[in-house]
């Protein structure tokens, strides 16, 4: 095997077809991609690709229309393209949404349109019945006995029709959970396999839509039924369902035995075009192989895994072994794999935009849609499925068809859900069309779509529903963004912003690929706010910069191990105490710092090139932490489950940094949280020079994912700082932990089993992550989107040397969102911050949070030892000499009238003196300057909030955020930290209170979670929010 391309098929691969289907929903592939997509094709020794994007414009909700001269040259160049390289271009067509199969106009106009496009050069068609209602009009009724009756004569006359070329068919019923009422008893499946022309190929997805594993039982039992081997059309990259995730681990899951009883595999991967060089490399090597690799070099259990990893999440599993050219590993296929894809990222492209994956309804089988309610913390534990065993062949395929309480599917939807506060309201589609540029697929507006999703239903839910037969969209819908119109601009207008030129003649069509950036109101500038609460975010946003460099070449800081030191167990002992440990793990490795050779980088052994006098060049080792975090549907790579257990450690043993804590124990926590921080550091490095790649196009669809990591990543590296203060009740632990998340009962047993579908599951790692931190986000948070080259701000504990930054933030937005500094004399500008924010920095800093905006700043490296000053680690200049901004604070107290009465004994009384009565009289003073100086001399009288707030909302909390803030949801990140933190305490409401004429303010507050609870008869606007 050479080393950019897979073996040469073998024998066994002589009539055994491997290829690519690009049958997704959302945006399909350009021209110019599908054409690149056949150049590697023929480099890796695959020889098929199935035209088949679910949503352009002639594949499916236009089927009937002939291709216009524009769009039949398109065709034409990738039929001729495809063959120049030796590669099947297989035409497909999705006709069964509305296809009358008794109708002789129907079968004609069919017959007319796969004639056109074998006029084009085309020898290979498919026809494709899935995703379908499973019944027949009243018409068919009448000429045939059963649905598939309908589907074999149409398709056996087609094939006829066209003189027999190669044809493949979907059926219906298309993988074993589908089949009615199970694969060998399935009529369905049997007329096809006795019916249907035996030159035709039938496809097959497995066990499931998306099937964990294929066995050698289910494959033979497929085969049995349709008399003859299915070509596996493979879902395990595919990734319509799921917006928030992408796959990019190795094929695996199948072994190279099953081959000889396929007739061939067919990968349909991500939506992303540029992200699925692994997926398809990997299958391309797998066809070229004939066994797996020994059992023993498989992936062990996750937590023995976690047990024989070293420092660096290198588990010797992983290790690169001598392997014969006919074995397969899924992790040496991986490293084989990113050598292959580290060179795309240097290839010159323009960005398209980002890729936006719509998903239609899909009904069949008819079920009563179930929809995504609110996340909310539940003291439920999570139950497996459970499984009904059947008396046919089906339960000697293993796992019998799963079913599930619809209960607990309905708290797996509260759970998964990505927006907790939106209801399932499903749109239309938008109709795309690839076929009439090379570098664009098109949207034309005026073109209705006939699919039309089904909003709700009224059917009653069963008791117990089978799980894999739910309809992909109601766990995850694709929808548009709602911040404008879909567009896609030509590369080079996104990079230099101009606006398109030369625009069709016809104004129906636009471009469908970046997202318009939506303008937002500014604030009104009115009297400054005076209430319990400082103002907050101001929403203009200044230009984007160029992103800086941040070197961090080294490898995961461990303590040096002594004999004092421990390392603990990842679980709990069954008494619930922590289990300590003599370090005689290979966790407890002293920390390496890479060389200028990256041969003497100790991460996972990758054959990578000499590393580039550019330290954001992309390396091998940052291609394999990409693969690790956005791994497979069914597992997190070892990185992210590193992540995830070490982060769920700390959080479970963080009363060992109390002061009363031991040494050992404290000592181990503060190993896990460098290594943890390492980690974070080496991942936005990652999103760094994923930003500097010229390959912006590759970029572009990568990025989204990568920011929503770090994003997340930087939020629960702030709770992690705030732990290390050691601030909190002893009884932390029990006030920290989510009810669902990765370590509830039987929630990760169900996510890797492989019986559930995976749009279960919704999110991925960064969910699981993120889920982590038992405080939701709000909706509208997490419909804003990211800007596209600045990475998310951190945010990290208040500390002393940031009290002139965060008064000064205060002043600057004190004023409904706007500065106060007219409504001030020169000698009394401290008088803002005195009464709103300094109290708060005073008497309760352990509850301050700042937004650290370092994107000019090159970080200094980790100490290896984790002992180091929290303050002074977080207010040192950087290596360049520069030292990060602060651009937002939020601080919160646990009980208000507590707060009160320690600022009438610690705090008036120092500020009555600093700002005398009689400053009232001057001449020269404000209105809103007098209101300052009464608020001191007044305190006692002043309007508090009711009991009626403080009684379930006792928590108060301050929050201001500059204009000029990057990062839109940086806010929502500040406010969840230090909500988390406040949850550490026990508190599980807050309050906040504004002027009524804050307005700008209130909507603020209103997207981050709070609603108006109760207006003061003084003007003021209590807003509250639990949490």
């Amino acid at each position: 095997m050479t080393e950019s391309s897979p073996d040469e098929p073998s024998s066994n691969r002589k009539d055994f077809i491997c290829g690519v289907v690009e049958g997704f929903y959302g945006r399909p592939w350009t021209t110019e991609q599908r054409k690149d997509l056949f150049q590697k094709l023929k480099k890796w020794g695959m020889d098929m690709y199935v035209y088949a994007p679910k949503d352009d414009y002639k594949h499916r909700a236009y089927w009937r229309e002939l291709y216009t001269v524009e769009e039949a040259e398109h065709l034409t160049s990738l039929i001729s393209a495809a063959k120049a390289q030796g590669i099947i271009f297989c035409y497909a067509l999705s006709p069964g949404l509305d296809i009358t199969y008794s109708s002789q106009k129907e079968i004609t106009t069919l017959k007319r349109k796969l004639e056109q496009v074998s006029q084009f050069g085309c020898t290979c068609f498919a026809l494709l019945f899935d995703d379908i209602e499973p019944e027949m009009s009243e018409a068919d009724k009448q000429i045939f006995q059963s649905f598939a009756h309908a589907q074999v004569s149409i398709t056996n006359e087609i094939q006829q029709h066209l003189s027999r070329p190669r044809f493949l068919l979907c059926p219906t019923q298309y993988c074993s959970t589908r089949a009615v009422p199970a694969v060998s008893s399935s009529e369905y499946l049997n007329t096809l396999g006795t019916k249907l022309d035996q030159q035709i190929d039938i496809m097959w997805t497995g066990p499931k839509v998306i099937s964990k594993t294929l066995t050698t039982e289910c494959i033979e039992e497929i085969t049995q039924v349709l008399r003859r081997p299915p070509v596996i059309w493979d879902n395990l990259h595919a990734n319509d369902y799921d917006q928030k995730r992408i796959f990019l681990g190795p094929y695996c899951g199948r072994s190279p035995e099953l081959i000889p009883l396929l007739r061939g595999v067919l990968t349909n991967p991500n939506c992303e075009y540029n992200a699925n060089m692994i997926p398809i490399w990997t299958l391309a090597h797998w066809a070229s192989c004939s066994l797996d690799a020994p059992q023993h070099m498989e992936a062990v259990s996750w937590d023995i895994k976690l047990e024989r990893e070293s420092e660096q999440g290198v588990c010797e599993d992983d290790a690169p072994l001598p392997l014969a050219a006919h074995v397969y590993h899924h992790r040496h296929a991986l490293r084989q794999a990113i050598n292959e894809w580290l060179p795309e990222f240097s290839i010159p492209k323009t960005a398209q935009g980002p890729v936006i994956k719509p998903q239609p309804t899909i009904t069949v089988p008819p079920v009563p849609i179930i929809p995504i309610l609110p996340s909310v913390n539940t003291c439920m534990s999570l139950m497996t499925a459970t499984c009904n065993t059947s008396t046919t062949s089906t339960a000697d395929m293993g796992p019998s068809i799963p079913t599930v309480n619809t209960s607990q599917l309905q708290a797996l939807a509260d759970v998964c859900s990505v927006s907790p506060i939106e209801t399932f309201n499903p749109v239309p589609n938008p109709v795309m069309n690839s076929l009439v540029s090379p570098t664009k697929v098109i949207l034309n507006e005026s073109i209705p779509n006939p699919i039309i999703p089904i909003a709700s239903s009224n059917m009653s839910l069963p008791s117990e529903i089978p799980v894999s037969t739910l309809p992909v969209p109601i766990l995850g819908l694709k929808a548009l963004e709602e911040n404008g119109k879909a567009m896609e601009k030509d590369v080079s207008e996104v990079l230099l912003g101009n606006v398109l030129e030369g625009k069709d003649d016809d104004n129906d069509q636009i471009i469908v690929d970046d997202v318009e950036s939506q303008s937002e109101e500014q604030p009104k500038n009115g009297d400054m706010s005076i209430g319990d609460t400082p103002q907050t975010l101001s929403p203009s946003r200044p230009s984007i910069p160029e992103i800086g460099v941040e070197p961090l070449d080294v490898d995961p800081p461990s303590a040096p191990a002594t004999d004092s030191d421990v390392v603990m167990n990842d679980g709990m002992s069954e008494n619930g105490s922590m289990q300590v440990e003599p370090s005689h793990s290979p966790l407890s490795t002293d920390m390496m710092v890479e060389s200028a050779e990256p041969a003497d980088v100790v991460d996972e052994p990758v054959d990578t090139e000499e590393e580039s006098i550019d330290s954001n060049a992309l390396v091998a080792d940052d291609l394999l932490l990409l693969c690790d975090l956005f791994y497979l549907p069914f597992e997190h790579g070892s990185r992210g489950l590193r992540l995830l257990h070490d982060f769920n450690w700390l959080t479970m043993h963080a009363a060992s940094m109390l002061p009363r804590g031991s040494k050992p124990e404290t000592s181990e926590w503060r190993r896990r949280r460098s290594r943890f921080a390492w980690w974070l550091s080496r991942t936005r490095r990652l999103a760094r020079r994923l930003a500097a790649a010229r390959n912006r196009e590759l970029h572009a669809e990568l990025q989204p994912y990568v920011w929503e990591l770090c994003a997340v990543l930087a939020l629960l590296d702030g709770f992690l700082r705030w732990l290390e203060l050691g601030k909190y009740p002893q009884n932390i632990a029990a006030n920290t932990q989510g009810s669902y998340t990765w370590f509830s009962k039987g929630w990760r047993e169900a996510f890797e089993s492989g019986c559930q579908e995976p749009w279960v599951f919704r999110g991925g790692l960064t969910a699981d992550l993120r889920r982590l931190i038992p405080v939701e986000c709000t909706s509208d948070a997490l419909r804003t989107l990211p800007p596209p080259t600045v990475l998310p701000l951190t945010v990290r504990p208040y500390t002393t040397a940031d009290e002139e930054a965060v008064c000064l933030i205060c002043h600057k937005t004190c004023r409904d969102g706007s500065d106060c500094s007219d409504l001030f004399p020169s000698d009394l500008q401290t008088l803002p911050a005195d009464r709103l924010v300094a109290p708060f920095l005073t008497l309760v800093p352990e509850l301050c949070m700042v937004i650290e905006d370092d994107e000019e700043c090159v970080p200094r490296d980790i100490s290896p030892d984790g002992d180091e000053d929290i303050e002074k680690r977080t207010n040192e200049p950087r290596i360049n000499g520069m030292k990060p901004e602060i651009v937002g604070y939020a601080c919160a107290v646990l009980n208000s009238k507590e707060f009160y009465k320690k600022q009438e004994v610690a705090w008036i009384p120092e500020m009555c003196t600093k700002y005398p009565e009689q400053l009232t009289e001057r001449h020269d003073l404000s209105q809103a300057a007098k209101e300052c100086v009464r608020h001191f001399h007044q305190f006692s009288v002043c309007e508090r909030a009711p009991d009626s707030v403080t009684r379930s909302h006792p928590a108060l909390l301050t929050c201001c955020v500059l204009a000029g803030c990057r990062d839109p949801l940086a806010p929502a990140r500040l406010l969840t930290c230090l909500l988390a933190a406040l949850r550490a305490h026990g508190a599980s409401g807050v309050h906040a209170c504004i002027n009524a004429t804050d307005h700008y303010l209130h909507q603020f507050y209103s997207k981050l979670g709070f609603a108006e609870l109760q207006r003061g008869a003084g003007g003021r606007v209590y807003l509250a929010r639990a949490f």
